[in-house]
């Protein structure tokens, strides 16, 4: 295959993803900022900083030249967090072509505007196809051709599959959904419950805790995923469950991690120090606590959760007041 495929943002995901593309023959260039990132790819054929002790094939390139890596790509797959996606879109906007389809794999909501990532992309690329790649995938995993099942979720299914074709191997499988609203929303606030689930852990609570917030967690997201036109049937799948399943209860997982260190005492700004990464929960929970506010919508682990990292509520006490609150029915006002 002659492929190009261009990965912006040189983070753990879009490496492995690139190394997988790279074994398959195709031709990979990853643009990053950080010198130090692109030499490692380049000369040690390996990506020390996000993804060690994986070798990088000969056919993935890296550079920090933005024009020369999105040119001829077929896919642009953008990498960089969420927070850093629109001003991406802006600097690649008069050198892509109507042609490329556009790939996103964050996943969050801009903080600013509270729209989802595919929505940015479409207002600063409004004549590409954009493509959302989600699903339960440690980029670690991902690297060492562990099976894995995700999701090309798009408005133009015809892109979804010209995605789902080009990732697909024999060892992560790609499904097609046309709900990219449901998809994306449920990829980004299980971030928010897997804090949750780190800070129980951290806390030194037990299995029966961690239950409690993974299922209450899910209610929150078909509530505001179904209120923001997501199909609640994909909150069942692997952009939902499936999801917050490996992200509240593996090690791999930043968010896990960091509400670990949180339970235990630390600060937050030393918890994100500690991991060395972008916690997408932190910014995930502090823009749908304001978008919830704004539709009035009902997440009562979110309001804890942004109370414990924003206001210095007590964990312990949070949950408390979880399992305080009036009594109900269990499928009470879920859509």
């Amino acid at each position: 295959m002659n492929t190009n495929v261009s990965f912006l943002g040189g983070g753990s995901f879009g490496t492995a993803l690139g190394i997988m593309l790279a074994k398959k023959g195709l031709c990979v260039r990853i643009w990053d900022r950080n010198e130090q990132v692109i030499d490692d790819i380049n000369n040690k054929r390996e990506n020390i900083k996000y993804l060690p002790k994986i070798t990088v094939p000969y056919n993935v390139a890296a550079c920090n030249e933005l024009t020369k890596c999105v040119l001829d790509s077929e896919f642009i797959v953008l990498s960089v967090p969420s927070h850093a996606i629109r001003n991406l879109c802006k600097q690649i906007k008069e050198h892509v072509n109507k042609n490329q389809i556009i790939v996103s794999i964050a996943k969050g909501i801009e903080e600013e505007s509270l729209k989802r990532i595919s929505e940015v992309i479409e207002e600063e690329l409004p004549d590409n196809p954009v493509v959302v790649l989600s699903g339960p995938s440690h980029a670690e995993e991902v690297a060492l051709d562990i099976p894995t099942a995700v999701v090309a979720a798009s408005k133009d299914l015809n892109s979804a599959q010209k995605v789902q074709d080009l990732f697909l191997t024999n060892k992560f499988r790609v499904y097609t959904n046309e709900d990219i609203v449901g998809v994306e929303i449920g990829g980004a606030v299980k971030n928010i419950i897997a804090l949750a689930a780190g800070i129980s852990d951290g806390i030194g609570y037990g299995d029966n805790t961690k239950a409690a917030l993974m299922t209450r967690g899910m209610s929150e997201i078909i509530r505001i995923g179904t209120e923001l036109g997501g199909k609640s049937e994909t909150f069942a799948g692997l952009t939902g469950i499936g999801d917050l399943i490996v992200t509240c209860t593996s090690m791999h997982s930043r968010n896990r991690r960091a509400g670990i260190l949180i339970g235990k005492g630390t600060t937050v700004e030393d918890a994100i120090t500690q991991i060395g990464m972008v916690v997408e929960g932190i910014k995930a929970c502090r823009a749908f606590h304001a978008l919830k506010e704004k539709l009035n919508i009902s997440m009562p682990i979110t309001d804890i959760l942004y109370q414990v990292l924003f206001e210095g509520k007590d964990p312990k006490y949070g949950v408390y007041e979880l399992m305080t609150r009036e009594k109900k029915d269990e499928i009470y006002n879920i859509k």
